[in-house]
């Protein structure tokens, strides 16, 4: 199950943030084995004085159409699938709403299975 947070500088539609989660979601069902119906996330966004970030990180350039993704999702998904989630998030913002790849932040926590409970108080995996 992994559990998705959004954060972007506020101003953008429902719409804008919809398809954010629409992209993210599709690339995980297509690159992590992500299930379909495996969906958990919150879309946040934040007032530019709230949301702060390096103008340029790794000789990468950040504007304020940055877009910050971090994936909680079980271990064990190789270096390779996660390269791939990478590029298909990036490269679907960008086809779909302009966003420019350098402005894509994504960061992965992996944790055990057994650290999930999925409701009624029970770890599921464990």
């Amino acid at each position: 199950m992994p559990f998705v947070q959004i954060t972007l500088m506020e101003g953008k539609s429902a719409a804008y943030r919809r398809t954010i989660g629409d992209i993210v979601h599709q690339a995980m069902v297509d690159n992590i084995n992500c299930p379909p119906l495996d969906r958990f996330q919150v879309i946040g966004e934040v007032s530019r004085d709230n949301f702060l970030f390096t103008p340029v990180y790794l000789d990468i350039p950040h504007t304020e159409e940055l877009i910050v993704i971090q994936i909680t999702l079980n271990e064990g998904r190789t270096v390779e699938l996660k390269k791939a989630l990478y590029k298909a998030i990036a490269d679907g913002l960008h086809a779909a709403l302009g966003v420019p790849v350098q402005d894509v932040l994504i960061n992965l926590i992996e944790v055990k299975k057994e650290n999930w409970s999925f409701g009624n108080g029970i770890a599921q995996y464990a």
